[in-house]
Formats: C-alpha cells, structure tokens, sequence
C-alpha cells in the first residue's frame, strides 16, 4: 500500500483503521475489508480531507462512496488537462528559445488562464 508501519499505527490509535487482528508478535494483520478501508482512507487524503472528516465519512453508513469516488475521478482528469496544457506551453515556449517557432500571446499564457479561471470558478462559482 505505500503507507507507513508509523501511519497505520497513527490510524489505529485514533480508531480510523483498526486492523482484523493482531498476531502473537505484535504485528497488526488486516483483512480485505480493512485494506478497502485504507484505499478509500488514500482516496479521500488526496481530496484533502481531513482525518476525523474521513472517518465521519467512513462510519456513515448512508454515504456513497461511489458518486465520491466519481467526483473525485473528474477532479483528477481536470488537474491532469490542467497539467497537459502547461506542459505544452512550457514546450511551445522551450521551442520559442530554440528558435523554433513564435508564440503569440493568447499561447503564451493559456497555460495560466486554465488555471486562472479553475481557481475563481472554485473561489466564487
């Protein structure tokens, strides 16, 4: 999973994710229900919930973690246009340093008004 034996005693302590048992030796042993715990524990981390938010998420048995989940899937395709546009500005531009071709103004700062206008529809709808 990429988490750290330190993180999922972290989780344990505060009841976000206990494990399924622990064995004679003292290591914490998780079952499938856990491990599916943990990826919507990852999922949620990366939209930037906060802890105790993901655990009142987690133990609400109405919520639907699949219309989470697709939110968040559309979340992640616009970051990743987001990025591809920059990185072709910042090519078109590399090439403009080589001599390579000209960039008119409009491409010289697409890369900046996609993000622009992402942050002021968040910031004001």
């Amino acid at each position: 999973s990429g988490v750290s034996p330190r993180t999922l005693r972290f989780y344990d302590e505060i009841g976000l994710l206990k494990p399924a048992r622990i064995n004679s030796s003292g290591y914490r042993i998780y079952g499938k229900k856990e491990v599916d715990r943990l990826q919507h524990i990852l999922f949620y981390r990366t939209m930037a919930f906060k802890l105790d938010d993901i655990q009142e998420v987690l133990d609400n048995p109405s919520f639907d973690h699949q219309k989470a989940l697709i939110k968040h899937q559309q979340m992640l395709l616009e970051k990743r246009a987001q990025i591809d546009t920059l990185l072709t500005t910042v090519q078109q531009t590399l090439d403009m340093y080589e001599g390579g071709r000209k960039m008119s103004d409009k491409e010289k700062f697409e890369g900046f008004k996609q993000q622009k206008l992402k942050e002021n529809e968040e910031s004001y709808g």
